[in-house]
């Protein structure tokens, strides 16, 4: 067959989707016996299956059409291409002419074109490979794997065309058979992917834009008759007590059908079978009436199965076997089924007969080096770290995963939304209506059911993501529910506008980032039918952000009907990128040399683009506690454990309680909390003696949950969750630090400068800039993105315009009251000269060398919201090691502090820095008591009036270096510690793409009063 690729333009026509394609199948590969399906499953050891990782010939041409005509003939000379391995992003190479492109809605080419045009310059990427097939495959047929290739694929063999592809995300394979050698002979491959085309516009997500072949390439044998696909279909009845297993074996002829061919199916837990070997034959004969393919058809029942959850993933291996009519095995697949039920009534989503809380994440395929191609060790390294972090679902934003990814979600209990490969953000409105892309959105839809109905972890089938809703929908809605009626239908784009819609297209209400009220209206109050809520994202984790998520579990777990959602995203997409002078760093949006592109919006995740976790991860482990605990009576002398899980007792975990008095453990026991049954509680007498406390102490009991065992996700002794809980005081100090009290005559002489403290008593030179008035904070990426322009709405825009940044301070008089009493006045004005802050100080000396100070600020009412009141000041080089009694050990703020424990830490400034890959404010440490930074020479100590209005933070940046900075490469680094220490901060929210923080934790006009004090440690 010829292929005129110049004269068709494939990648301009959007009702092609492919050519000589085979259909879709769950991705399972032949084995000769039991054993070798269980020791290979058919892939690398198998005889029938061969990688093509190896050195591929690669050239990038402008265009499809400047590409040479003659590149895919065996006899095309490719010696002067450079050799590549393959799977890989093109992307990735380092080549001006087709780097990465960032974008999240825009079309990375601009606004002049409507689909399917696309640009002139349009990067096309050549491949070519040789390769020699056995002798033993000459009697079988050949069928080539290509695991993804962006965005569309042409294949070639041996000079004749084998076919066409499009959709990034899921796999394309090709009959080969009649164009190859066996034997020994070399066979040419030849593959051209051109970047972009008429599937780039249904393709639009908030990711990287990249080509290439970025996932597995391999030929694989199917014998002359073969397992084509096996659908195993796994439920249990309404009782849940009994399981039904559906097997629909579908076989190939490459010849006519031939009479006494069979199936059988077995199942397995572990190495025992279960239940009896069941033998369906193969139809041979074609009724025109119903006729559905040569499909043997066999079922299991099983009474009181093991069910899969996310907290159980109890699994079946799944034997399927195909004989020849002789009785013989012809070959063997083995495939892992799960059984549950997933069904929805009235307002809740069940899965087991449980209205289960989504604890779930958004997650793309991404790599920092490579891209887009990732590998199972990263993909396991992923799905561990959610586990260990109290995640039970992923949504696979926004298209398929790589097939290997349901695998492990099925083997470590990860619930799944899986999602098609449909995002046309740029047209949102049109595309969805659009009949030359109804196939587009059918092709994918139906394709990623096919390939993973299998898995057990799948519980929603999702269309997409914003697409709007039009005829497009609808059509791929109707196509699923025929076919796969188990699992309900999940879609954003049909609620956008209205909560009361979509019932054809999506079975939840799964709004994108709604206001914590707007959901507690809709449990309390409900319009329109009753439907699960299940945010599909929520709470957005770009740079330092996640505010507010406790409030919305507050919420989720009071109201009915609220289930949880996914925390936009898992990863941080920087791209690793080398610099001229031989640094590597992260790379957003532009970084590229590229001029359309959306900054760094890509940097939104809750891991850092090497997977390591960001602070933020350890609110929701805390959130995600399996256990509950609290006090049983107002003296404080019992405590219940309350089992949260759901399907599971706590036998697997062991609970200590430890003592802390001010902050540090001073006696840890065991708690033998049992094997509670999922719901249950149990009461325990605190198991410590109730201590002397002296003036000022406190004492509060922290109890730990630890794995009792190795896990699959975990180590013996690895801890899931904590519970802090207040129990004593000591007797109250008579007066509050830097009160009006009377105190001795005779301390040190305040030493004052321009109306600033100036020094600290022992410690000269320790002080390098005395405190004062701080009220800005280096912009997070939620108070306003700094690369972005039309901020002027956002917290950043109004400070700036208010002159936060710069304010001028006007000393208005320092009156001494007596040698060791100071009061100083300010006035702070911003850039419009009006409205200014007023703020007053009062300094005085104790003999014991400490500085009480008591500060007074008043915001004025034009001034309607700060991002924090406090006072900073500077140490000199040298002031490295830190101890505070707070919340920690990580960064902390007033709206994400849950999962910070309130004891006694310690660190280092330098280890303070938390890299975000916009530098912005960072590493705040809340309800703080005291805090001491030393130095070979000295310390000082910080202490705090009243520890739930006291924060702070010390670091070697100041405010004005990271909002400076786009890149930490360019963060000054100073040798002095800067400490801020606020009485009041901000919240974070999660404005960036969602709401702003809650009120209570914004920072209004009035007047803020507080009293701290500062000295040597």
């Amino acid at each position: 067959m010829t292929f005129d690729i110049r004269g068709i333009r494939p990648w301009e026509q959007p009702e092609l989707v492919a050519l000589s394609r085979l259909p879709m199948r769950v991705p399972r590969y032949p084995a000769l016996d039991l054993d070798t399906a269980r020791r290979t499953d058919g892939r690398d050891g198998s005889s029938w299956f061969q990688r093509l990782d190896e050195p591929w010939r690669f050239s990038l041409a402008t265009s499809p059409d400047a590409a040479p005509v003659e590149f895919s003939r065996e006899a095309f000379d490719d010696s002067r291409w450079r050799e590549v391995e393959l799977p890989h992003c093109f992307t990735m190479l380092g080549d001006r002419a087709a780097q990465p492109i960032y974008t999240n809605v825009q079309m990375p080419w601009g606004d002049d074109l409507l689909p399917p045009a696309v640009p002139a310059d349009n990067p096309t990427g050549l491949y070519r490979t040789q390769i020699r097939l056995p002798k033993a495959w000459g009697a079988r047929r050949v069928v080539l794997h290509l695991g993804g290739a962006e965005s569309v694929a042409i294949v070639w063999v041996n000079g004749r065309f084998a076919g066409l592809a499009k959709d990034s995300r899921l796999a394309s394979e090709f009959d080969i058979t009649e164009l190859v050698r066996t034997g020994g002979a070399k066979n040419t491959i030849a593959v051209m992917v051109v970047r972009w085309s008429d599937a780039s516009y249904v393709e639009d997500q908030d990711q990287w834009w990249h080509a290439g072949l970025h996932r597995e390439v391999f030929v694989w044998s199917p014998g002359s008759v073969a397992l084509r696909n096996v659908r195993a279909i796994a439920s249990l009845d309404e009782s849940l007590t009994t399981g039904t297993l559906a097997v629909h074996a579908e076989v190939a002829f490459s010849d006519r059908p031939q009479p006494g061919w069979t199936v059988d199916t077995e199942l397995f837990e572990g190495r025992k079978k279960v239940g009896r070997t069941i033998t369906a034959d193969v139809p041979d004969r074609l009724d025109p009436y119903i006729f559905h393919g040569h499909i043997a058809r066999t079922e299991h029942t099983i009474t009181a199965p093991r069910v899969w959850s996310s907290e159980q993933p109890n699994r079946y291996e799944l034997i399927t076997t195909l004989r020849d009519p002789h009785g013989r095995i012809a070959e063997v697949q083995r495939e892992w089924v799960g059984f549950r039920r997933v069904e929805i009534v009235g307002d809740e989503l069940l899965i087991n007969g449980r209205a289960v809380l989504l604890r779930g994440v958004n997650r793309h395929d991404f790599d920092a080096e490579t891209g887009r191609v990732i590998d199972e060790r990263s993909m396991r390294r992923d799905i561990i770290t959610m586990k260990q972090f109290g995640f039970n679902a992923v949504r696979t934003s926004h298209s398929p995963n790589d097939s290997r990814f349901y695998d492990l979600c099925d083997e470590y209990g990860l619930y799944v939304v899986d999602e098609a490969n449909i995002e046309s953000h740029a047209w949102i409105a049109s595309l969805c209506h659009d009949p030359r892309y109804r196939e587009q959105w059918l092709e994918r839809g139906a394709r990623m059911v096919q390939r993973d109905e299998n898995h057990p972890s799948i519980i929603m089938w999702s269309l997409g993501n914003e697409s709007g809703h039009g005829r497009n929908h609808d059509a791929l809605a109707g196509w699923i529910r025929g076919h796969d009626p188990t699992r309900p239908l999940h879609y954003e784009g049909a609620i956008m506008l209205d909560w009361t819609g979509g019932q054809a297209v999506t079975d939840v209400l799964c709004p994108m980032y709604p206001p914590i009220e707007s959901i507690v209206l809709w449990a309390t109050k409900p319009w329109g039918p009753k439907r699960p809520l299940i945010m599909c994202e929520y709470n957005h984790a770009m740079g330092n952000s996640n505010g507010c998520l406790a409030d919305y579990w507050d919420a989720i777990e009071q109201h009915r009907g609220l289930q949880g959602g996914f925390i936009w995203e898992w990863w941080d997409h920087g791209l690793v990128q080398d610099l001229p002078d031989g640094t590597r760093r992260w790379a957003y949006g532009g970084d590229f040399g590229e001029t359309r592109h959306d900054a760094n919006f890509c940097t939104d995740g809750v891991v850092w683009p090497d997977g390591t976790p960001k602070p933020a991860l350890h609110e929701h482990r805390w959130l995600a506690c399996p256990v509950a605990v609290e006090w049983t009576t107002k003296a404080r002398t019992r405590l219940r454990c309350t089992n949260r899980q759901d399907f599971i007792d706590t036998g697997w975990l062991r609970a200590t309680a430890d003592l802390l008095i001010d902050g540090v453990a001073t006696e840890t026991l065991a708690l033998d909390i049992g094997a509670l049954a999922p719901g249950a509680d149990v009461e325990f007498d605190l198991p410590f003696a109730k201590p002397k406390l002296t003036t000022g102490q406190v004492a509060s009991v922290v109890v730990r949950f630890v794995t009792a065992t190795e896990l699959p996700w975990a180590l013996r002794g690895f801890e899931v969750g904590w519970r802090q809980l207040d129990w004593l005081a000591g007797p109250k100090r008579r007066t509050a630090v830097g009160t009006s009290a009377t105190s001795k005559r005779g301390g040190f002489e305040l030493e004052v400068r321009d109306g600033i403290l100036a020094a600290l008593p022992g410690l000269d030179g320790a002080l390098v800039a005395g405190p004062k008035l701080s009220v800005w904070r280096a912009p997070t990426d939620n108070d306003g993105i700094k690369l972005w322009s039309g901020q002027d709405a956002k917290p950043l825009g109004r400070w700036r315009s208010w002159g936060l940044d710069t304010l001028s301070a006007e000393l208005l008089d320092v009156d001494a009251v007596g040698a060791d009493d100071v009061i100083v006045r300010w006035a702070y004005v911003g850039t419009d000269g009006e409205a200014p802050l007023q703020h007053s100080q009062r300094l005085r000396a104790r003999p014991s060398g400490v500085v009480e100070i008591c500060d007074t600020v008043v915001v004025p009412a034009a001034i309607r919201d700060l991002p924090r009141i406090g006072m900073v000041f500077s140490l000199a080089a040298g002031f490295e090691d830190l101890t505070w009694f707070g919340r920690g050990p990580h960064e902390n703020y007033p709206d994400r502090l849950r999962g910070a424990a309130i004891a006694r830490w310690t660190s280092t400034v330098s280890d303070q820095y938390v890299g975000y890959v916009m530098p912005q404010e960072h590493g705040l440490h809340c309800e703080t008591r005291w805090v001491e930074l030393s130095s070979p020479h000295g310390g000082v100590r910080i202490q705090s009036a009243d520890p739930a209005t006291f924060a702070f933070s010390a670091l070697h940046h100041a405010a004005t270096d990271l909002t400076a900075a786009t890149h930490a490469d360019e963060l000054r680094v100073r040798a002095e510690t800067i400490v801020h220490v606020d009485h009041v901060h901000r919240g974070l929210g999660s404005l960036s793409c969602g709401p702003d923080t809650l009120e209570r934790y914004k920072i209004r006009p009035g007047t803020y009063e507080w009293s701290w004090q500062i000295g040597p440690a």
